[in-house]
């Protein structure tokens, strides 16, 4: 895994927010800051500049110089406190950035002879606040038009990205979808729960909000929850998703993520494995097959085939 450093650039007006708390607006329950420190959790140095918050894991604080100096001056104040050979450099607006266009733009930035790398948007401009630059060559460009400019501040972004070799990343129309206006907010909250996303948004947002780092896969336990609902009750699927996972944490405990998601699996299989049984005994308990001693009323799957429908069982 290619070693860097992040710098995520908080500051800003956010005029056109009237003045809001950009960084700290949620969308899917979640600050915007937030989410773009999820996407490069594996960074070695967390640099944010910006005004200090709560945020979800540990990163160096500071500020631009002055204030309100804009993108480069806040780039060189972040890259001060940079030590890695790669810098990732974010604005605080990406609610859809991921991991996959981070490890798009390491990889293109690794190219030889590139000083670093950029996302381009769905209209082919290029985006430097979505980013990887070689840390050498940016901050000579940076000292080289500071000392052209007598400083940094109020400077635009494209007198640093006009001196340096950077290769062009077509992440997709999200990576660099940012949030400028309510409208683009509103558009980012109503994306999230589009059928094809809110599973996987709600799965990341719950691990964000419980500090767990696990990949588990949802399908193994959306099939458990549907084999607990119709071969048990209904209420059997939240609860039996539940002891699963509690049973895996036992199971994995003092062990790493790959054990822990090791363990959910074989939790979920022997618990789906028993709602089947389950629902093979109603079945058979519905006439005089192997599991019943007479009519379906007189075995337990009969008896329980009878309740459906009673009040408090949580079936139709």
């Amino acid at each position: 895994m290619t070693a860097y450093d992040v710098i995520v650039l908080a500051g800003g007006a956010a005029k056109r927010l009237g003045g809001a708390d950009k960084p700290g607006v949620r969308v899917g329950g979640r600050a915007l800051l937030d989410r773009v420190l999820g996407a490069c959790a594996d960074a070695a140095v967390s640099v944010v500049v910006g005004g200090r918050r709560a945020t979800v894991r540990p990163v160096t604080w500071t500020r631009e110089v002055p204030e309100g100096g804009g993108p480069l001056a806040a780039l060189g104040a972040g890259l001060r406190l940079t030590t890695a050979e790669r810098v990732l450099v974010l604005s605080a607006d990406l609610p859809f950035l991921g991991r996959g266009a981070v490890d798009a733009l390491l990889a293109a930035a690794g190219e030889p002879g590139r000083e670093g790398a950029l996302c381009t948007g769905p209209d082919g401009r290029d985006q430097p606040l979505v980013a990887v630059y070689r840390a050498e060559p940016l901050r000579r460009e940076l000292a080289l038009i500071a000392t052209e400019h007598g400083g940094l501040a109020g400077l635009p972004l494209r007198l640093l990205t006009a001196e340096l070799d950077l290769a062009r990343v077509d992440a997709g129309p999200d990576a660099a979808f940012d949030c400028d206006t309510w409208e683009d907010i509103a558009a980012a909250r109503a994306r999230i729960r589009e059928h094809g996303a809110v599973l996987d948004e709600w799965i990341t947002s719950v691990k964000n909000e419980l500090g767990i780092e696990l990949d588990v896969d949802t399908g193994v336990l959306l099939d458990l929850a549907r084999d607990a609902a119709h071969g048990v009750a209904r209420p059997a699927a939240p609860l039996t998703t539940f002891l699963v996972g509690y049973a895996a944490a036992r199971a994995s405990a003092g062990h790493g993520p790959d054990e822990a998601a090791a363990a959910v699996a074989e939790a979920a299989r022997k618990a789906a494995a028993l709602a089947l049984r389950w629902e093979a005994e109603a079945s058979e308990g519905a006439g005089t097959g192997p599991a019943g001693n007479g009519p379906a009323g007189d075995s337990a799957g009969g008896a329980r085939s009878g309740d459906t429908g009673r009040e408090g069982t949580g079936t139709p």
